[in-house]
């Protein structure tokens, strides 16, 4: 039976994607889609933040946009704002936005579920002020695999119980501050060290391990009444007898999250330009296959032909039936009553003025807050910590050089490369900045950003002279050249020397049993966890945080 596509029809096909546009004002393209496509929501990625008020300034432009367009109701505003190393509204070298504030791991290692509760309502509470009304937040996947090249500390750690706690408590905390949580990347990226950005992940366990395990949270989430939930780019074959995506299955999404998990919110896709799906589907028609799998939204964050594209095959499949009224209009509910729970009326979203002192006061008390929970984050993992000398010699700093180790972080625009591809700023805004923190509480020190190329300090000159050394780590566990360096420098210096692991928790797997060196982590490398590291170091606080995977265990090097 072949559907007559009227006005309706596209108006209402418009409001199951969200886009990404470029630029820090408002772009012809994304007008276009708002205006000609009716797309109805909106994700706001880093290259579109300058400042808080700037961000404001598109939001009201954008929605008017809308609403001139005969929109019904106000977009839906969202971005990437997990905290800690993916948070697109927080302020960087280059712009001042919202608070930095700690990343899951990071969260979990403070062991105090009402501090992430408390953490999550403040950086919504931020949001909400610019007009965002939607964060693609908390990630409830659970990391059980160390090796894992895309979530790592973006989880709160590998105990399903745990992680579920955590997340559930982001997402009361982003709710209260009326913003929608999304939970990702259902059914869990966690078990895999697949990037999902690069290639297709394939899981292969069966359902009865997955509910102990991966849906464990999202169960937890779904009981909590969380608003939305975010599918990833995975494929379980035990689960659904081939290696479709589970993005685009229909067992995945309707079958197991809607019918025997008794989800009834909101089902968002991430991105469909990720390699997983592009590759195999193109976005367009993995756009198409997704909401006929039972998707609520589709999510296309960067390139317009692709956006429009998937827009076109979407009404061709309601014109040809493959995707049915009936299913169009019952998941069209679905975005109705999310729209009108947190994006509000049109009289609730326009003509509203930027308050820039009340944001000033609520980054001030902010700050604060993100002071102390960076604090109680960082971890002891191989104690008691030396004495470092404030007044005599120097302490050297050593920091990796910087790799592009995971897309999710890494490769965000702007990050300057060669033309081989190299990342270029090769110190790193984070690792200069925490050896100037330290170059502050001592008389003397020396920065040294070592690689995978030279042998650190062939002589030993500069090594053996230093009165500490502080050595920092950065995912070793996959670049295994800095466990190489790290031993280069046990073998040429006396001096007290602690190892600051200022990412992943696993850095020193590769020698468990076989070294013992003081050592702290700090679960990522933003510029308030180092300098929180630095206050451990020097005695101003104590490193009470644990350490939220290997069972939750905190030990020595062979004690991990």
């Amino acid at each position: 039976m072949t559907v007559v596509l009227t006005d309706k029809l596209r108006r209402e096909i418009g409001q199951h994607f969200v886009v990404g546009c470029h630029g820090h004002e408002v772009s012809e393209d994304v007008k276009v889609l708002i205006r000609e496509y009716y797309v109805g929501n909106i994700i706001l990625m880093k290259r579109n933040i300058q400042s808080v008020k700037q961000v404001h300034t598109i939001i009201q432009e954008l929605q008017q946009i809308a609403k001139d367009s005969g929109h019904e109701r106000p977009l839906m505003v969202g971005i990437d704002q997990e905290n800690g190393l993916v948070s697109a509204f927080s302020s960087t070298s280059t712009y001042e936005a919202g608070t930095q504030f700690p990343g899951a791991m990071a969260l979990a290692a403070t062991g105090s579920v009402e501090l992430a509760e408390q953490v999550s309502s403040a950086t919504g509470h931020e949001m909400k002020l610019a007009g965002i009304n939607w964060a693609y937040s908390p990630v409830a996947d659970v990391n059980s695999d160390p090796r894992n090249p895309v979530i790592g500390v973006r989880s709160f750690g590998d105990n399903p119980k745990e992680v579920g706690l955590y997340a559930t408590a982001v997402s009361r905390g982003l709710t209260a501050a009326g913003i929608a949580p999304s939970p990702k990347h259902f059914p869990g990226h966690g078990d895999t060290h697949v990037d999902s950005h690069l290639a297709l992940p394939i899981i292969k366990k069966p359902l009865s391990s997955l509910l102990m395990m991966e849906l464990s949270p999202f169960q937890s989430l779904i009981q909590s009444g969380c608003a939305t939930i975010m599918t990833g780019h995975m494929a379980l074959p035990l689960v659904t007898g081939d290696n479709t995506p589970c993005s685009l299955s229909k067992k995945i999404t309707t079958d197991l999250l809607r019918g025997q998990m008794n989800f009834d919110g909101v089902v968002v896709t991430d991105c469909l330009e990720m390699e997983a799906v592009a590759n195999g589907y193109g976005s367009e028609r993995a756009a198409v296959l997704s909401l006929v799998a039972g998707a609520d939204v589709a999510m296309i964050c960067h390139t317009f032909a692709r956006q429009r594209g998937a827009v076109l095959q979407t009404w061709e499949a309601v014109e040809n039936g493959e995707w049915s009224v009936e299913e169009l209009e019952g998941s069209s509910l679905r975005i109705e009553k999310l729209k009108e729970r947190f994006a509000g009326s049109w009289e609730e979203v326009l003509g509203t003025k930027f308050d820039e002192e009340r944001f000033k006061d609520l980054k001030k008390r902010n700050e604060e807050l993100s002071k102390y929970a960076y604090a109680a984050s960082i971890a002891l993992v191989n104690g008691p910590l030396p004495s470092i000398p404030k007044e005599k010699g120097t302490v050297l700093v050593l920091t990796p050089e910087m790799e592009s180790l995971n897309k999710a972080v890494d490769d965000a625009e702007g990050v300057l490369r060669t033309d081989g591809g190299q990342v270029r700023n090769t110190a790193g805004p984070s690792y200069l900045a925490f050896a100037a923190a330290i170059a502050r509480r001592v008389a003397s020190s020396q920065h040294i950003v070592y690689t995978s190329r030279d042998r650190l300090s062939p002589s030993g000159s500069d090594i053996k002279r230093a009165s500490a050394v502080v050595f920092v780590t950065r995912n070793a566990d996959r670049s295994p050249w800095q466990i190489g360096q790290l031993m280069e420098v046990l073998g040429q210096t006396g001096a007290p020397m602690v190892l600051v692991q200022s990412c992943g928790p696993y850095d020193l797997l590769s020698i468990s049993g076989r070294l013992s060196v003081a050592s702290i982590a700090s679960f990522e490398y933003t510029r308030p966890a180092l300098e929180a590291a630095a206050g451990v170091l020097f005695g101003e606080s104590q490193g009470l945080g644990r350490v939220p995977v290997f069972s939750g265990r905190v030990g020595g090097v062979g004690g991990q």
